[in-house]
Order: structure tokens, then sequence, then C-alpha cells
């Protein structure tokens, strides 16, 4: 129990050296770290807003908009369904009218045989009945009604309005896995009212980046590309039916004007490279694609985009791709073609990739965008504003002061209190709060006022481990145990009640961690961590020091 290989006690040394080799750029000046070479880490513990200050931004959510595109989807759905794909079963249905009024909220269909009108609306409501969302069950979104001889497809109240908040609370999300993929910035992202937004980005200094990447709709679609339209008629604004112009994406760092509402493709004026006329119906949307990430293009010089679809979108790429080799298929990204890629052979393993004129940055950005998710909706800034540290420098002292008194009496009292053993138990909690910090400083957290508090909360808990073992060895002295074979009980009954006390310690931080948010998710974070290092400095430390004495001093009696 007491006995450490060579190879064991270099792991445990050298594994918290890493430890402070993490800590010690929070030591540094930024020009210092920045002078450091390549390998050295250079990743510190960032503030929290609260310590900090950062950036305060108020946002409306346009949730007229989601049920205006909830219903295009609807429409788009029921001339898909009119034309059944090969081997559906169904016959195919003549349309001789299909209109969505957004005045009116109502989607009017009209048939060339009225013989079809029964047939029809069964169809109808089979693509209306799903998409109940928080409705419960048996709750249909959309009434399916017959007015004069046309099918009339409305939204009811109560879906509007469950669709509205439900927009709210993805555009939540998708905003929060934007600006804080990994989660532990400790973001602030909560609703506000019905239709707003609030976000508080802790140290940020650029806000209009910020805005730029949060007000991005990360709408992606894929679309069949028509060939056969003139470019006279193009640029006469004349096209057939359900067709649409749309421009080439730049890739030269300007930012092009995003869709007007209502419309799919962004304005074609001033583009340098000629639009491409799409199908507006997209074949596969962003919602089926499961995973994106940025590689370099095997194939030339630049980066790509590597994606994958969920098993709806990967079936019907396949059937797409086998049914239109030859064809041109345009990947559509906010109004933008991002790539417009000739189909050279059946692509049925559900995955793909986008290539372009992309740099790393944009080949990240874009990844990250379409692995995010579209908005639901279109945010605009309603206020914007820097927030001054809420506890600022004053608050940081106080904190620092309380952990470091707080610190020097556990010290003190350990050593009155255990002596030598004492000793080695304040070694271990100098390690402790060393791996806290490299822990921390290696993941990029950002610490707050509660995290703080985590922290010294972690102190407590290393000594009371610490405090078990010491009095368990002090009742096998009692009890005439030889020093060597209390120190080996003690440790050893010990390990349970530590185990038993930290195992839960650390489920109740993941639960805080998955649960909460803001500061919450940084004192889960900080206890988690402390958790997980105060027992390995606690246990295993205090053991390697204590047995490195008595194995080699083998004295006779031990004062504890």
């Amino acid at each position: 129990m007491l006995q450490f290989s060579k190879a064991q006690t270099a792991g445990i040394l050298g594994l918290i050296l890493l430890g402070a080799l993490f800590a010690v750029p929070n030591l540094l000046s930024e020009e210092t770290r920045n002078a450091l070479p390549g390998f050295a880490p250079k990743s510190t513990v960032n503030l929290g807003l609260d310590l900090q200050g950062g950036s305060h931004l108020l946002l409306g959510v346009d949730t007229d908009k989601v049920i205006d595109d909830r219903m295009r989807s609807v429409m788009s759905d029921i001339r898909r369904e009119m034309r059944p794909n090969r081997g559906a079963g169904r016959e195919r249905i003549s349309l001789d009218n299909l209109t969505y009024n957004k005045e009116t909220g109502e989607i009017v269909l009209r048939l060339d045989d009225p013989g079809d009108l029964d047939d029809a609306r069964e169809r109808v409501r089979d693509v209306t009945r799903s998409g109940a969302g928080g409705l419960g069950l048996g709750v249909r979104p959309y009434t399916v009604a017959v007015n004069e001889g046309a099918i009339v497809v409305s939204m009811t109240a109560e879906a509007e309005r469950n669709f509205s908040l439900e927009a709210v609370r993805d555009s939540i999300e998708v905003v929060r896995r934007r600006i804080d993929p990994a989660g532990n910035k400790e973001v602030l992202i909560a609703p506000q009212g019905d239709d707003r937004i609030v976000v508080q980005v802790p140290g940020d200094d650029d806000p209009e980046a910020l805005k730029a990447v949060i007000n991005r709709t990360g709408q992606l679609s894929f679309h069949a590309v028509d060939l056969t339209v003139n470019p006279s008629d193009v640029a006469a604004g004349v096209l057939p039916p359900g067709r649409v112009v749309c421009p080439m994406a730049e890739f030269d760092g300007t930012t092009r004007p995003s869709p007007p509402d209502g419309e799919l493709c962004g304005p074609i004026e001033n583009a340098t490279q000629p639009p491409l006329v799409l199908v507006e119906d997209p074949e596969i949307t962003g919602d089926m694609v499961q995973t994106a990430s940025a590689g370099q293009n095997p194939d030339g010089a630049g980066f790509q985009i590597n994606f994958a679809f969920d098993n709806r979108g990967a079936r019907r790429f396949g059937d797409y791709t086998s049914n239109n080799i030859g064809a041109v298929f345009a990947i559509l990204l906010d109004g933008e073609i991002i790539s417009a890629p000739t189909i050279q052979s059946a692509i049925t393993q559900g995955s793909g990739r986008i290539t372009g004129d992309f740099s790393v940055q944009e080949a990240t950005q874009t990844a990250l965008l379409i692995r995010s998710g579209a908005l639901p909706a279109k945010l605009t800034t309603l206020e914007q504003r820097s927030v001054d540290a809420t506890l600022g420098a004053d608050s940081v002292r106080a904190g620092a002061t309380a952990l470091v008194i707080g610190f020097i009496a556990v010290i003190i009292y350990m050593v009155i209190s255990y002596g030598r053993f004492g000793i080695y138990a304040d070694m271990a909690l100098i390690a402790n709060v060393i791996l806290i910090a490299g822990a921390l400083s290696l993941m990029g957290s950002t610490l707050t006022l509660p995290g703080i508090a985590g922290i010294v909360l972690t102190i407590g808990m290393a000594v009371d481990a610490n405090v078990l073992i010491f009095e368990r060895i002090r009742e096998e002295l009692r009890q005439g145990k030889s020093p060597i074979n209390a120190a080996e009980t003690g440790y050893q009954k010990a390990w349970s009640a530590i185990l038993d006390a930290n195992v839960t310690t650390f489920l109740a931080a993941l639960i805080m961690f998955q649960l909460g948010a803001g500061p919450v998710r940084g004192f889960a974070i900080t206890l988690a961590v402390g958790v997980v290092t105060s027992v390995f400095t606690a246990y295993v430390l205090t053991r390697l020091l204590a047995g490195g004495y008595l194995l080699s001093k083998r004295p006779k009696a031990l004062t504890l």
C-alpha cells in the first residue's frame, strides 16, 4: 500500500509538473505568453462577466417568419406528395395552382381534375398530421378544409404560439453552440419575454464579430440546377415557375447582403461570378445534416467541408444522385451558392464534401455554422452595450484574499494537528491548487466568483480526506500497531469513505453542469475538477510522501 515503483513515482511527480506547466501562463503577461515557443502552453483561465465585464446583446426573434417558413415548408411537402417518387405506390395528381397567402396565413390547393379532390385531401392530411411538437398526442397543428372546390390549409392559434416559443428555445441553443461550443465560457443566454433573447459574453472585445456569428441564419439547402433557362431570360428576370436566381459566394472576405425576407436567394447585383438558376424547392435541407467539419482538400489547394447526413438525408441524397448523374447540384448557404458540383456517380454512403476556394478560417466557421444548425428565425439586434464588471478588481482581490487566508489557516491547522503528516497534507494541498489551475487553463474555462467559491470548497474537501486518513491512522496506533502497519491500514480503510463522499459530490457537479447555465456551470466545473485533483493529491500524493518517510526511516513510534 505504501510502496511505489520508480515508474509510479515518476508518473505522479510528472503529472504535478505538467499541471504546473499549464498553470504558469496565468502568471505571465500577454506579451510574454505570445513570445513563448509554439509548443509551449499559452492558454489561461478567463475571467467571467462579473469579474471583467463583456458584451451585452438583446436580440429580437422574428417569430412571424417562423410561422411563414413552417407554412412554406408544408406547401413544399404538399407539392412533393402530389408527385410521389417512383415506387411510392401512388398516382401523380396534377395541380392547377398551389399558393400561400402570407396575409391570411393559408395554403390554397386547386386541382386540374376535381375528381382527385378526396385523394388529394387525404394526402394533405397525411402531410399535416405530423409536427404537433408540444401540442400533445393526437392534436393537429394544421386544419385542412375544402372551400369552393379548393383545399385550404391553415395553422391553429395554439400551434402558432407553440412554434414561436419553440423557435426562441431553439435559437438560444443554436446561439450557444455558435459562441460557446465547448460549454466552458460561462456565456449567459436566456429568454426575455416571448420573442427576445439576452446574450452576455464575458471578455468579448469585438461585438461586431460576435453579432456577425450570431446573426448568420445558417440556412443550408441542396437544390437542383436548371441549366435550360436562357441567360437572356435570367437577365430580364423572366423565369419558369418554381425557379430562382442565386449568386455564387465570393470567398473574398466581403459580406454580401442577406436575402430579403421571404426570399431564398440574396441579390445578384455586383456579383463577380455568373449566377445560377435553381429549383426553388430543395431536395435536401440543412436539418438533415448530422455532422460537419473542416479539412484539407486532397484534390487541390485550400480547405473543404466534410459533412454527413442523418438516415433521412442519406436516403434522399442517395436517391437524387443515383437518378441525376451528370447534373449540377447546388449547395446553398444563407442565400449564396457555396458550391455547385457536377454529380459524377451515385453517393449512397450518406456523406460528402463541399469544395471551394475556402481558407482555413472560412472552412472552420462554415463547418461550425452548419454543425450548430440553422437559426429557426431571423435575429435582430435591439440593444448592444458593454457591461462593466459587476464585481471588479475589488471583488477579485477580496476573493483572492479569502482564498489565501483560508489556505494559510488550513496549512497552519494541519501542521499543528498532525505534525509531519500535516506537512505532507499541506504539500498535497499546494499540488492540488496547481493541478486545478492547470486543468482550468487547459480547458480554457472562465472563472467567476462562484468558481472561486468552488475552489475554496475543494480545498476544504481535500483536507477533509486527509483528516479521515490521519484520524484512522491514530486509531490504529492506539491499538498498538506499528507506524507502517497503522499507516497502511489507515489509508486502506479510509478509502471507501473518501470515495463515497467524492463520487456523490462529483455526480452533483455533473448534474449542475448539465442543467445549469452561466455561473452555475462555472461552479460545477471547478468543483468537478477539484474533486478529481483532491482525491489524487490527498490520497495518492500524501501516501507517496508518507510511505517514503516510513519505509526509509522505519520509526518505532509515530507522533500523530
